[in-house]
Formats: C-alpha cells, sequence, structure tokens
C-alpha cells in the first residue's frame, strides 16, 4: 500500500512539472520585436463602459487591454468578453523586471506574476505572445472596490 501511495505521488509530481515547463524559463528573443520607444498613457476612468473602444488600450489588432467594473483584472478584449482570473488578458504574459533586462525575465500569466492590488509603480514587461512583441508597463493607479479604472504608461 505504502508503494502504491508512493507510485501516486510521483505521477502527480510528474504531471504537475510536466504542466508547468513552460513556465519559469526565460524567452528566446532575439528575433522578437521589442517596444522600446516613447512613453504612452492609458486611462480607464472608474465605472466606465470597457466595450467602448476609447476605455480600451489597443496595442495591435489582437491585444486590447480593458477592465471590467466588476472589480476584476483586466483582460483582453480582442479575444475575451470579461476577465477570467486565472488566465486574462489572454494573448500576453508578463513579467516584474525592465525591458533593459529582457533577456533574464521570466514571463507568467499576469496574476501569477504580479498581484493586481499591488501593481502600483512596479516596472513590468508586457510580452504579446502572437506578435512576440515586448513592452515596458508601468501602472499608475488601480481602482479599489468594484470601479474598474486603472492607468499606466508604456513603451510604443
Amino acid at each position: 500500500m505504502k508503494i502504491i501511495k508512493k507510485l501516486f505521488f510521483v505521477f502527480q509530481l510528474s504531471i504537475f512539472v510536466i504542466s508547468c515547463s513552460k513556465e519559469g524559463t526565460p524567452n528566446e528573443i532575439s528575433s522578437s520585436t521589442i517596444w522600446n520607444g516613447s512613453l504612452k498613457s492609458f486611462t480607464k476612468t472608474d465605472g466606465s463602459d470597457p466595450n467602448e473602444v476609447n476605455n480600451q488600450d489597443r496595442l495591435t489588432a489582437k491585444v486590447w487591454i480593458t477592465r471590467g467594473n466588476n472589480g476584476g483584472q483586466i483582460y483582453n478584449a480582442a479575444q475575451e468578453d470579461k476577465s477570467d482570473k486565472y488566465k486574462s488578458p489572454l494573448g500576453t504574459e508578463w513579467a516584474v523586471g525592465n525591458i533593459d533586462d529582457l533577456d533574464k525575465l521570466i514571463f507568467y500569466d499576469f496574476r501569477i506574476a504580479i498581484q493586481p492590488k499591488n501593481i502600483v509603480g512596479k516596472n513590468l514587461v508586457l510580452h504579446l505572445i502572437e506578435e512576440d512583441i515586448y513592452l515596458f508597463v508601468k501602472f499608475k493607479s488601480w481602482s479599489q472596490g468594484k470601479k474598474g479604472g486603472f492607468s499606466y504608461e508604456r513603451s510604443t
């Protein structure tokens, strides 16, 4: 019986390691596009409609960052109707750090990379996965209490 339990534990551990194998490793960036130009500010005010174009930061045709008014996290309005606590924003991955250290950063889903309530003032790097674009992001505000507001500046 003890052997079966040990084998089961090893099996579960192996599945976990395999399923997480992409996470936690630096990305290959030699052919990537890096947006390191001037900074652009984006603001979504409290209570504003996330479906309206001016309340979405349309980085590319496939990534439109916004936030619902339910107190959730940001999401990609080009691919999602609302945020998913564990996956949003789809098509992106995030790292805490500076774009100058890109080759050393490790990227994760947004909520794993940083807790939204602690995001203001942190230097982040956003990877637009499908387009293979990296850019600098620094959040300037994050509304609490189901208001949906946030602001950041990002590289272009």
